[in-house]
């Protein structure tokens, strides 16, 4: 399950509208910046290809200025490399 998490920048005077479209969106939930014009954006997706077709759309928004990469974590991956990812 890929997680992602973006730095989103919206266009002048859209924040309010683009926060509501993210949080709209299947496998999406934004929040404000406390001291920001900014929202930060995570992603949720069961597998690879809906990340990668929800990327695919996130790019068109309107009222979205700029969207950058933050953190990305894939589960399956990191139980693979063998890093003890949630064993207790």
């Amino acid at each position: 399950m890929p997680v992602l998490s973006y730095i989103a920048i919206p266009k002048t005077g859209a924040k309010e509208e683009l926060l509501k479209l993210f949080n709209s969106m299947q496998f999406c939930e934004a929040f404000p910046a406390d001291n920001e014009d900014i929202l930060i954006l995570v992603t949720d997706t069961p597998d690879s290809e809906r990340e990668d077709e929800l990327q695919a759309g996130l790019k068109y928004l309107p009222g979205l200025d700029s969207l950058s990469l933050a953190f990305g974590c894939d589960d399956e991956q990191l139980q693979a490399e063998g890093d003890d990812y949630g064993v207790q």
